[in-house]
């Protein structure tokens, strides 16, 4: 079973992955791998510190802080390691209890494999278009952290909320 999603009733974007790879899947949340650059990534985008891998409520504390939201494409399937190209029995999450609950304004897949699973199984049911972002897993190499920054914040830049100000 993959996670529950992590939204909430500001969240406008929504941020897809494909399936939580063994090493998330060890963690017990998304983007487990300490190579894979997500959350370094995000907390770039929005300001925030690079939360320690083990630290699942800095993780969800930022993506809700910034309106965002974020699931995976698939509820189940059968893969090898952490291979997209592997899945089999692929049986999507429903996002409409997703969309239900959080008034998302924009869809953003983490990856070809999650935009094709995306567009295969959600789109159809919600309406709402995608964008395909580079993935950020480690597999995905040839795409340096600048550039990987500079789409990312290209396309979320507009649906990020602010942070509030400290006191």
């Amino acid at each position: 079973m993959s996670f529950a999603p992590v939204y909430s009733a500001a969240s406008r974007a929504l941020i897809l992955g494909t399936w939580p790879s063994p090493k998330s899947r060890e963690l017990g949340f998304y983007y487990g791998h300490p190579q894979n650059r997500f959350w370094p990534l995000l907390a770039a985008l929005t300001g925030e510190p690079v939360p320690a891998r083990e630290d699942i409520e800095a993780k969800r504390q930022i993506i809700l802080r910034h309106g965002l939201a974020l699931w995976d494409t698939l509820e189940r399937c059968t893969i090898t390691g952490a291979s997209d190209a592997s899945i089999r029995d692929a049986v999507p999450n429903d996002i409409t209890a997703l969309l239900a609950g959080a008034p998302i304004q924009k869809v953003f897949c983490n990856g070809a494999t999650a935009y094709r699973l995306y567009c295969r199984y959600m789109q159809p049911v919600c309406g709402l278009p995608a964008v395909r972002l580079p993935s950020t897993s480690p597999a995905n190499a040839a795409v340096r952290p600048a550039q990987l920054a500079a789409q990312w914040g290209a396309a979320l830049g507009p649906y990020l909320l602010q942070r509030p100000a400290r006191p």
